[in-house]
């Protein structure tokens, strides 16, 4: 579903991602790892076509990001690690905004789409309230819900529990196992509990390149007996903890 290649970003003279490499499979949940600086999120957002790679090239569904990017884009739900949103509108009226941007204008599609992702993401009790009146919570899930909107095969997550409780915690991952039945899903997470929870793949990214690709359990063998913060704290070591 997603093939990245050799993905290099420079900033002047910094190499933020240095020939980055992996695929992602139509039912994956890949945990997308790495201290804070090490490149995570500036990789996300080239798959997303949001940056412009140096070099190398990422492929969603067979388009090429930097060719075919509205294409691209129709194909991707993306959840940034600060969701932007309007704060003055209401729950609905944002959802309805980011539909109708979707292409989504059919009255009765538009309306199946806001009831579907307003029940999943337990948005029904402020769906008319502002978004600025939310707590972080709620404002979190309104970002899950626009990503989401489109029903699209893959999904970029960046933090997507942060600021929830643990309830909070446990029904935004039961939705993500539940939708990745038939989408490639990213997900990007502080906390490395939710990897082993739900992710059947792991990536670790370093000073811009890859550490590790393979499954939670495989990760979790590196140091048997250990927890999977040891293992990775074992490998970044060095490195500001993510």
């Amino acid at each position: 579903m997603v093939t990245v290649d050799h993905l290099v970003k420079d900033y002047g003279t910094l190499r933020a991602v240095d020939g980055v490499s992996f695929t992602i499979n139509k039912g994956d949940i890949l945990g997308f790892l790495g201290p804070n600086g090490a490149g995570k999120s500036t990789t996300m957002k080239m798959i997303t076509g949001f940056l412009t790679p140096t070099s190398g090239t990422v492929t969603v569904d067979g388009l090429d990001v930097s060719k075919n990017p509205i294409e691209v884009k129709r194909q991707i739900g993306y959840l940034p690690e600060s969701s932007a949103a309007y704060p003055e509108m209401t729950v609905v009226e944002f959802l309805t905004y980011v539909a109708e941007a979707r292409g989504i204008r059919d009255p009765e599609e538009l309306n199946s789409r806001l009831a579907d992702v307003i029940v999943n993401c337990h948005l029904d009790s402020v769906k008319y309230r502002a978004i600025e009146n939310l707590s972080k919570g709620y404002r979190q899930r309104v970002g899950v819900a626009q990503a989401i909107i489109h029903d699209p095969k893959v999904l970029i997550l960046d933090e997507p529990t942060d600021g929830l409780d643990p309830n909070q915690k446990h029904e935004v991952r039961k939705l993500i196992q539940a939708m990745s039945k038939d989408k490639a899903i990213v997900l990007s997470t502080h906390i490395l509990e939710e990897v082993e929870a739900i992710c059947n793949r792991v990536i670790i990214i370093d000073q811009g390149k890859v550490l590790v690709d393979e499954t939670p359990a495989e990760f979790k063998a590196r140091i048997p007996g250990a927890s999977i913060d040891e293992v990775f704290r074992d490998l970044t070591k060095g490195s500001a903890l993510a």
